[in-house]
């Protein structure tokens, strides 16, 4: 499952507004996760500068990561799931040993990173598809596509001085047919 965890040492320079520091996307993320889903002003701040740091280092959108914690764990930091599943990403540390040692995975700043790194592995094991990526990491194309819809809303919610961003929906394969979804594995 972890095939391409070699490649999760080397980050990926991001690009896009929400990649270019904290700064860029503390206000309106931290606004946006207190009045939607009743976050902490702290915890909101957290989450916001962590989703920006990870989202830089993986060149992963922003929104995508939002959205896999909101559908994950509704920003709950201390969430437990199936198979152990932990934390905002519900990162499972059973299958993820080796990224996963010695981390308290309920702290949303590691659990961030964490389950960053995660997904970028199994983008770059889809030789950059975002799409398939995304059903790894939740086991299925419903999965996916869940995460596409509540990253455009992210993306609407939070767009105050940008055009909206096309999330994961542009990232589908290049031959466009539909690949096997692997098990829930986070």
């Amino acid at each position: 499952m972890l095939a391409a965890a070699p490649a999760l040492a080397s980050g990926v320079p991001a690009s896009g507004p929400l990649a270019q520091g904290a700064e860029a996307s503390h206000g309106p993320v931290t606004t946006y996760l207190i009045r939607k889903f009743g976050v902490a002003r702290q915890k909101a701040e957290q989450i916001s500068d962590a989703v920006t740091l990870a989202s830089a280092k993986y060149s992963l959108p922003p929104a995508v990561l939002l959205a896999i914690i909101s559908i994950e764990s509704r920003f709950r930091e201390k969430a437990k799931g199936a198979n152990g599943a932990t934390g905002l990403m519900q990162v499972v540390p059973s299958v993820h040993r080796g990224l996963v040692r010695n981390q308290d995975l309920t702290e949303p700043t590691t659990n961030i990173k964490i389950g960053s790194a995660i997904l970028y592995g199994y983008m770059q094991g889809a030789n950059g598809d975002l799409d398939v990526a995304m059903r790894r990491y939740g086991g299925s194309q419903a999965y996916a596509q869940k995460i596409r819809l509540r990253a455009q809303e992210f993306d609407r919610a939070l767009d105050t001085d940008r055009p909206a961003a096309p999330a994961a929906a542009s990232s589908s394969s290049a031959d466009g047919g539909e690949r096997r979804s692997m098990s829930r594995s986070r």
